[in-house]
């Protein structure tokens, strides 16, 4: 109990340095992407905390390629496909582009999709990088979550999973998620409206507003008849499930090793 208590509190405390940047879907993208976003990042990685923050705001899915620290599956590709080793990597199938460094990505898909973001300059880029590497810290009280590869089963197929960037709940599972080298499309389910914040019971009982407020949030409602996040989809085994412990358990169960 003691264990988890500090899991989530490092995490809360992550999302609170980093000012809550990507929980919100205000003003989504004018245009989605016909093919998913291919990003090679690791969750530890401050610079990459920042473009899945805009992927968030943008309402923006991505293919994620883990990429930790000693990893094997994917840095060489990061090589071959961009010349180097560098993260975050983005990779749009769509129109051919192939980026590094956060603030050029982000200043891509908010060019290339309509959206409100923009290339954060001068002292607003060092106060967010701060900020970011300040929630990087926080999530080191037992050595930096997210960073470092450990060995793994490869699944056949990318898994699934509901998240947005701040969720201090879906970043325990986005953190296994990398550490196992496990490829994921992330459907972005940032909040659309006041009355999308706070835990779901809270929430649903204090506001009563609509769950559907952002694409992501009509289609995991639809399919489970909440909104909740994180929450896992593998259609390697057929298990899906909410409750970030819960998905953690399971994803060292079936693949760690």
């Amino acid at each position: 109990m003691i264990k988890r208590s500090l899991e989530v509190g490092t995490s809360v405390l992550a999302s609170t340095l980093a000012a809550w940047r990507g929980t919100m879907t205000q003003r989504p993208a004018e245009r989605l992407p016909q093919k998913p976003l291919e990003l090679y990042e690791f969750e530890a990685c401050p610079h990459c905390r920042l473009v899945r923050e805009a992927l968030t705001e943008l309402d923006l899915d991505a293919l994620i390629y883990p990429c930790p620290k000693g990893g094997k599956r994917f840095r060489s590709r990061v090589q071959t496909l961009g010349g180097k080793q560098q993260y975050p990597f983005l990779v749009d199938p769509n129109t051919g582009a192939r980026l590094y460094e956060a603030a050029d990505i982000v200043a891509y898909l908010g060019k290339t999709y309509g959206g409100p973001v923009r290339k954060p300059q001068g002292l607003r880029r060092r106060l967010v990088l701060a900020g970011s590497m300040a929630a990087t810290a926080a999530r080191s009280w037992r050595g930096p979550r997210g960073l470092s590869m450990r060995a793994s089963k490869a699944p056949k197929k990318p898994l699934e999973l509901y998240s947005f960037e701040s969720s201090p709940y879906s970043r325990l599972a986005r953190e296994t998620l990398c550490e196992l080298e496990l490829p994921y499309l992330l459907r972005n389910t940032g909040k659309a409206r006041m009355s999308d914040m706070g835990p779901p019971s809270f929430r649903d009982r204090l506001f009563k507003g609509p769950k559907d407020t952002s694409r992501n949030r009509k289609a995991l409602h639809e399919r489970t008849g909440q909104v909740q996040v994180p929450y896992l989809i593998d259609p390697n085994t057929g298990v899906e499930m909410y409750e970030s412990e819960a998905i953690v358990g399971y994803l060292d169960r079936t693949y760690a090793g």
